[in-house]
């Protein structure tokens, strides 16, 4: 790990028409676990299929069905604990959560209520250098997903797809601890970079594979750390839950849009209603969905087809030692081994795929040069062109030939980067493309001396200025490298024109 203080962040503040208001926000986060099948039947978990043709006779309730857990679901879980620096819970169970919805065709949800299978972790949430949010995990349940009811495609009527349904979810519920907007999606992005990690969940939001419900509630300044001390709930305000959030921009103007939704309720003297609510990113607002239920009114009670679910301790180590090194883990290693700011280090271990690349190129070569051409030139053009890592058309081999030739003094960094064009647009093998069209830098003095003496001879009164003011020689240099098609070695260029020039 980093050997570094961390300040937390300053909690959000918001003026209200009375008084200053403090936001307290805690997170649950449903990821859905990746796995080829659901948690308790053997039917495909792959999106984009046809609608109900991933649904088996124990997902559609048909009678006399039971549930058989899926060991892999089970795994994911432990491994995501793990990740999380969790307790692992080695007797859990899983209870009926009640209610009717047309998607759910059992008529109840198998979760996790009572007895999760991980208990108390953290999550340490970057918001800058050497300033970071710990927040504190209180439970991971596993549980079984609802199908989707679509709405839209019928002015009448209303359908129902159940191929979601079965298709196994973690919740992971944190504590009350993020105090801001940005904090919150912070930690939905730090929470789905480590899932991704760990291959537990492919953290996809837009297809509904990563959403959050969102609890906000105002307080005074001072009360928050009063509820730390004390854990009283009560010197807290109401919470509103706003379900399912699935990106980063809209959980902050959900987050700020209900916080000041409370804070004219309270301050005009209303009090606010514990409920769940809805955003509307068109409107920019939230609205009641239905008041806020407790567990008492889900008739949870422990599911009859399913006994307790006991894992070995064994099992969880063997788990354990094949962990892979984590972003936090891997972060500090780039900054210890390669020499990169603690900045660098972040942009290229933000994306599983992106340390991989990066880590492929600096193998071997210089860090920091690796860094740059791989954070301002190559991620700076995938960008342009709206790509992604995975899609590259530029291989760690390629860019790291192209150091290898800059390294080697067989071409300048402008070259280098006519060199990285030609190779992202056509492909091909850096020297031999080098080799083929002539790019290689002249290197031999006496013609870099002769390309100087010319561009002196037909410029004296340039000369005389130069002379006067030694600033201006860098012009003569511009004039020689671009006489020599950018070919000449910059550094010999400046060392003779410095010794023409006096």
């Amino acid at each position: 790990m980093l050997d570094l203080t961390f300040e937390p962040p300053k909690p959000k503040v918001i003026s209200g028409a009375k008084a200053e208001w403090e936001l307290v926000i805690g997170l649950e986060v449903h990821a859905q676990v990746a796995s080829k099948s659901k948690l308790f039947s053997g039917a495909s978990t792959g999106f984009g299929a046809e609608p109900n043709s991933h649904v088996a006779f124990v997902d559609a309730a048909m009678p006399g069905m039971l549930p058989v857990i899926n060991e892999f679901c089970v795994a994911q879980a432990v491994r995501t604990g793990l990740g999380l620096k969790a307790e692992i819970n080695l007797v859990s169970a899983f209870d009926r959560k009640n209610y009717f919805y047309p998607d759910l065709p059992q008529g109840y949800q198998i979760s996790q209520l009572y007895h999760p299978i991980v208990g108390e972790g953290e999550v340490l949430v970057d918001m800058g250098p050497g300033v970071a949010r710990r927040v504190r995990i209180e439970r991971i349940h596993i549980e079984q997903d609802a199908g989707k009811s679509i709405h839209d495609m019928d002015p009448n009527m209303s359908f129902v797809d159940l191929n979601r349904t079965g298709v196994a979810l973690m919740e992971i519920v944190s504590r009350p601890d993020l105090r801001g907007p940005e904090e919150a999606a912070a930690y939905v992005g730090k929470l789905r970079q480590i899932l991704r990690y760990l291959g537990t969940c492919d953290g996809n939001m837009q297809n509904g594979n990563l959403r959050a419900d969102v609890n906000v509630s105002i307080c005074q300044p001072g009360a928050y750390e009063k509820f730390r001390e004390t854990g009283d709930h009560s010197v807290l305000g109401t919470r509103c839950e706003i379900k399912n959030m699935n990106s980063m921009r809209f959980i902050q103007q959900a987050i700020e849009y209900e916080a000041r939704r409370q804070i004219a309720i309270v301050e005009d003297g209303g009090t606010v209603d514990q409920e769940t609510r809805l955003y509307d990113p068109d409107k920019g607002e939230t609205r009641s969905m239905r008041s806020k239920e407790e567990a008492h009114d889900y008739r949870y009670f422990p599911c009859p087809d399913l006994l307790p679910l006991e894992i070995e301790q064994a099992w969880v180590d063997e788990i354990a030692a094949s962990l892979p090194e984590l972003p936090d883990e891997k972060k500090a290693r780039f900054v210890t081994d390669f020499g990169l700011t603690e900045y660098d280090a972040s942009v290229l271990t933000a994306e599983v795929e992106s340390a991989a690349y990066f880590e492929a190129v600096a193998q071997g070569r210089d860090g920091k040069a690796a860094a740059n051409w791989v954070i301002n030139e190559l991620f700076g053009r995938l960008k342009k062109d709206d790509r992604d890592i995975t899609d590259s058309p530029v291989s760690p081999a390629q860019l790291g030939g192209i150091l290898d030739l800059i390294a080697a003094g067989d071409i300048s960094g402008k070259i280098a980067k006519d060199l990285f064009e030609i190779v992202y647009t056509e492909g091909g093998d850096p020297a031999e493309i080098v080799a083929a069209r002539g790019m290689k830098q002249v290197t031999d003095l006496g013609a870099i001396e002769k390309a100087v003496d010319e561009i002196i001879a037909a410029n004296p009164a340039q000369v005389e200025k130069a002379k006067a003011n030694p600033k201006l020689a860098g012009w003569f240099v511009g004039q020689v490298l671009k006489a020599t098609g950018g070919k000449a070695n910059p550094q010999a260029v400046n060392e003779i024109v410095a010794r023409k020039l006096g």
